[in-house]
């Protein structure tokens, strides 16, 4: 009798033993969609990261001598300096809530 329940016994654990890594192990299925997430985090902190760095040189590619915006620069001039004219009006912002 043990000699008939010995194949399939040791082949069942064999084969629960690659089923259990398949999902559960380094590379299996759950791993898998872990690094599924980790990329997709790392896609959107790049693509975060692209756009920051396209404003940023859309706006210093606006104050090149050739081309250079008057009315831009003299917006962030002024808002870097805290600084106005006799004429405009000042309305404050909340601390959290800043215009640039």
């Amino acid at each position: 009798m043990l000699k008939l329940l010995a194949p399939p016994v040791i082949l069942a654990s064999i084969a629960a033993f690659f089923v259990w890594h398949a999902s559960h192990g380094d590379r299996g299925l759950i791993a898998r969609e872990h690094r599924l997430a980790e990329i997709a985090a790392a896609k959107s902190d790049r693509d975060r990261a692209t756009a920051e760095r396209e404003a940023a040189e859309r706006r210093v590619n606006a104050m090149r001598g050739d081309r250079l915006d008057r009315d831009q620069l003299e917006e962030r001039a002024r808002a870097m300096l805290n600084l106005t004219t006799r004429e405009e009006i000042v309305i404050p912002y909340p601390p959290g809530q800043r215009l640039f």
